[in-house]
């Protein structure tokens, strides 16, 4: 992948403490406002409020998300909330984006890694410059070496500097790594004529672990947009598993075809554009997607919480 060269804008901003958190982020969200460029707040839901108190009467010109709820699936951010934003306005436009924070289980991290580091190739040449706070003090050294990584410029209390280990590509491979064997888990081979069956099958198993029906009901649309991404995309066939571990019901889904494309799933399908939207609503409706490509072989796996 390359990052084209025009006025998007990716900083890492590091902080520590309410104080430095603040400084870092109201003179930008003040400057986008007096420059009459919308402006865009997704950050965990204390820090939302910390932002909104700060601004006063300005906080009724920005649009405040709780990344917590709009980016608990990682891979729902960029189609979710950063493109859906972005596209909507025209002319230049910036946003505030923590996508990671100390509440995040090891399990999601490195979805949220590879977010970070497919912002810089899914905007082009589009005007929009997006700030991303870390917590310098709390999160652990190999996240905020990551950072390093996925932000071409950092900033903080000494001020603004290039990073010199920017390497997003290298961030998105480090992470595409296999996925923990389940220790035990129901599996059904599938299909073009056994899509239907692949569909009960993911219900059945679904409803013996405890999800909540409507759940239940996202984790089959889910299955039946993988698992028709399989057979049209793939190989023809694959194989589904379905088991339960940790608080989640996990579903995942391998065939012999390779996904190339490392931003499939997180951007959303054009108007008009046949095909494409399956992924998406994949991120969507799950808790948590994982993705792991090797040549001749997608594994995606699943998680929605119990």
């Amino acid at each position: 992948m390359t990052v084209t060269a025009g006025p998007f804008s990716h900083v890492g901003l590091l902080y520590s403490g309410d104080s430095e958190y603040l400084n870092g982020t109201v003179p930008y969200i003040l400057e986008g406002l007096k420059l009459d460029e919308p402006v865009a707040v997704a950050v965990p839901g204390r820090n939302l409020t910390l932002i909104e108190e700060a601004l006063g009467d300005s906080a009724a010109e920005v649009e405040f998300i709780d990344m917590t709820e709009a980016g608990r699936n990682p891979g729902r951010i960029l189609p979710g909330v950063l493109l859906a934003f972005a596209d909507n306005r025209s002319g230049p436009v910036r946003i505030i984006g923590e996508p990671i924070w100390a509440g995040r289980s090891a399990i999601e991290y490195p979805a949220c890694a590879q977010h970070e580091a497919l912002i810089n190739f899914a905007f082009g040449d589009r005007d929009l410059s997006i700030l991303c706070p870390y917590d310098r003090t709390r999160l652990e050294d190999d996240v905020l070496a990551d950072a390093e990584r996925t932000h071409p410029t950092f900033s903080g209390v000494e001020g603004d500097r290039p990073s010199e280990d920017y390497a997003p590509d290298a961030v998105v491979e480090k992470y595409n790594l296999p996925l923990p064997e389940p220790l035990s888990a129901d599996a059904f081979r599938f299909d073009l004529s056994r899509l239907g069956a692949v569909r009960h099958f993911a219900q059945d198993r679904a409803v013996e672990s405890g999800l909540a029906p409507d759940r239940v009901e996202d984790l089959v649309l889910a299955v039946a947009e993988l698992s028709a991404n399989s057979v049209l995309h793939g190989s023809g066939h694959g194989v589904v598993r379905v088991w339960r571990d940790d608080g989640y019901v996990l579903c995942e889904v391998i065939d012999e075809g390779t996904l190339s494309d490392p931003l499939a799933g997180r951007r959303p399908a054009s108007p008009g554009q046949i095909g494409g939207r399956g992924l998406v609503l994949v991120n969507q409706v799950a808790d948590l997607v994982r993705q792991y490509r090797r040549p001749g072989s997608t594994v995606t796996r699943i998680f929605f919480r119990v």
